[in-house]
Formats: structure tokens, C-alpha cells, sequence
């Protein structure tokens, strides 16, 4: 049996939507409304939000003797306003694992309590060159000198106060989706790529009239990005679970933005063997363009269930991400190949 057509236009719709939707973990209620409003529209799907506000997708399958599950998270990196400095600018704590130089000068919006979005731009305390000489270039990017220039009139912690700014207030980096000449360069690929990975998969399958083998859970969870987005939400019913995240291309990796990837060792050690082969053995019979990688700087959400408790095979398969916690790239090709991979896994 051939796998169904992907309708690319719309793969890449859904990705540049959202993409474009801030969803910094802890603040990701409208990036789950929107993948809940896309995914329910397929025949046979049921949705229900978790109480720490993930979401649990139920597809009815053919059979129901063997329940499985595929999980990607739709939290990104980000911050929160840690301090209101008394020249106006803002102090920021991170959310999620990434180095302050990967988002200097680039635009942020500060999301405030009741909605208010104010943007500003990430920079070193001591910017410019031209007053500061040699320190610009040679001091830390660190929690102390690093700032946000806010777009408003301020120049007291007073005075930003008062236009509704206060600390605990998220901050999203603007994501910047381009697509040229085949690739997506974006930040927040990790792991938007992999949502629109697994409800791509679901609406080929359900354009060509099919159901997945077997009843199957799609976990989108929003707090990976912070270490435990997977640990809850997981029916216990289900007997494996298949992680969908970026595969991290650089040197010393086998992992090629053309290409999906299959990790089979990251920093949580080894994923599990007949799993994993079971995949390698879907791809080699589809045709599927794949790598075999180790990640020894990553971990995933399937690790988060394994270790609060889950008792499941698991796997993790995704696209080539260049950049990993940048400004990332991917390539069509490898997209597509992934989402061919989770759709061999569904029906095969």
C-alpha cells in the first residue's frame, strides 16, 4: 500500500500560523486552541485539555487491543520579565535551555497580565561601540548584561509600571518564518515542525478515507521545553509511544535538514531497541529518506513520561533542524519525510 498524499500547501500553512502564534512555555493556551481547532475538523477525533492546559487528541483506529500514542510540544523558548530597572528596561529570567547571544537584538514582545503585547528588542546593557569601545564585544551575554529596550517612552521603573508592565510577565521572541527555495527558517521549529508533522499525517489519512491500525493518543504537551511537558496526559492503556521533536543537525551528527532522523541514544541514554528497529524496518519498506543519530546534549518529552513512571516502548523520530535553539532552518524534504514516517507508523 502507497501512504497517502501530503497536501503541502497546507503543511506549510499550518506551520507558518503557528509559528507566528507566541507560545513560550507557560503561555500557550492560544497555540493549543489553534492546533485543538485544526485537528478536530478530521472525522474520528475527539480532543480533551489536560488540567496543566495540554492537550490529549483520541483517533479511533481500526482495532483497539494494542493503543498507542505520538506526542510534540507546541512550547517554545522564551522568558519572563524577571526585574523593571530603574532606567525603565527590563531584566529577564529565561524559559528553556538556550544561550542569551542566540537572541541578541532581536525583537521580543513583553505579553502583559491583561493581554497588552509591548514590543522591544534583547541587547547588551553596554551596546554601543561607539560609547562603550571594546566592552561591547567582549562582555558576558549573561542575566546582568543582557536587557530589553522596550518601545515606549520610559525611563524609570515607574514609568514603564504604569503602562501595565510588571514582573512574571512572558516574553516571546519573534519567530521570523521565511520559506526560500525549499527551506523554513524560523525560530520555535523546536518542535512546531513536529505539530504540524503529526496533524499533516492525520489529514492525509483522513482525505484518503483511512483510520490509523490502531486507536491511537496524540499528546501536543507545553512544557517540554522546561523538562516535563510528557509526564502526565499519557493514557495508561497505551503500550508505546512514539516522541516526535527536531533531530539536531551540526558536526559530528548524521542528522541532515533533507532527511528525518531517528534517535536512538540522547542524554536519557538509549531508546528502546525493538521499537526503534520497527521504525528503521517502516522507513526502509516506504522508502523513506532517514539518519541514524545520537544527541548527547537533548533529551525529549517520551523520556519525561519514562521517567514519571510510563511503562511504554519509545521511540523518537523528527525532522533535520540546523540551528537547534537559534535562529533554526529545516528543509521541505525532510519535513515531508517525517510526516510520511509518523503516517507509515499510524497505518503500517
Amino acid at each position: 500500500m502507497n501512504l497517502p498524499t501530503i497536501d503541502t500547501q497546507y503543511f506549510l500553512r499550518f506551520l507558518t500560523d503557528l509559528l507566528n502564534i507566541p507560545s513560550p512555555t507557560g503561555y500557550t493556551e492560544k497555540a493549543i486552541d489553534f492546533v485543538e481547532k485544526e485537528i478536530s475538523q478530521f472525522p474520528g477525533i475527539t480532543c480533551q485539555k489536560t488540567r496543566k492546559g495540554g492537550l490529549v487528541v483520541t483517533w479511533q483506529g481500526q482495532q483497539n487491543d494494542h493503543p498507542c500514542a505520538l506526542t510534540a510540544h507546541v512550547d517554545t523558548l522564551g522568558a519572563m520579565v524577571k526585574e523593571i530597572k530603574s532606567n525603565g528596561r527590563l531584566k529577564l529570567s529565561k524559559l528553556g535551555g538556550f544561550a542569551w547571544n542566540t537572541v541578541e537584538g532581536e525583537v521580543c514582545r513583553v505579553i502583559t497580565r491583561t493581554g497588552k503585547i509591548v514590543s522591544g528588542v534583547l541587547l547588551l546593557t553596554k551596546a554601543s561601540a561607539h560609547v562603550h569601545g571594546q566592552a561591547t564585544g567582549e562582555n558576558k551575554r549573561d542575566d546582568e548584561n543582557m536587557e530589553v529596550r522596550l518601545d515606549i517612552v520610559s525611563g524609570s521603573a515607574d514609568e514603564t509600571a504604569k503602562l501595565g508592565i510588571q514582573v512574571g510577565d512572558f516574553v516571546a521572541f519573534d519567530p521570523r518564518v521565511e520559506v526560500v527555495n525549499g527551506f523554513v527558517r524560523s525560530r520555535h521549529l523546536d518542535d512546531k515542525a513536529c505539530v504540524a508533522n503529526l496533524v499533516s499525517a492525520v489529514k492525509s489519512i483522513s482525505d484518503a478515507g483511512l483510520k490509523p491500525k490502531q486507536t491511537t493518543y496524540f499528546l501536543i504537551s507545553n512544557y517540554e521545553e522546561v523538562g516535563h511537558g510528557a509526564s502526565s496526559g499519557i493514557p495508561e492503556t497505551v503500550e508505546e509511544l512514539l516522541s516526535v521533536d527536531m533531530a539536531a543537525v551540526g558536526e559530528g551528527q548524521t542528522s541532515h535538514e533533507q532527511f528525518a532522523s531517528i534517535c536512538v541514544k540522547d542524554s536519557g541514554g538509549p531508546y528502546h531497541h525493538a521499537l526503534s528497529n520497527r521504525l528503521r524496518d517502516l522507513a526502509d519498506q516506504y522508502q523513506i529518506p532517514y539518519k541514524v543519530d545520537i544527541y548527547p546534549y537533548y533529551g525529549s518529552d517520551g523520556e519525561a513520561f519514562w521517567r514519571a513512571g510510563g511503562d511504554v516502548r519509545l521511540a523518537l523520530i523528527g525532522p533535520g533542524v540546523d540551528a537547534s535553539h537559534n535562529y533554526e532552518r529545516t528543509h521541505l524534504d525532510g519535513l515531508l519525510a517525517t510526516t510520511n514516517w509518523v503516517m507509515a507508523y499510524l497505518v503500517g
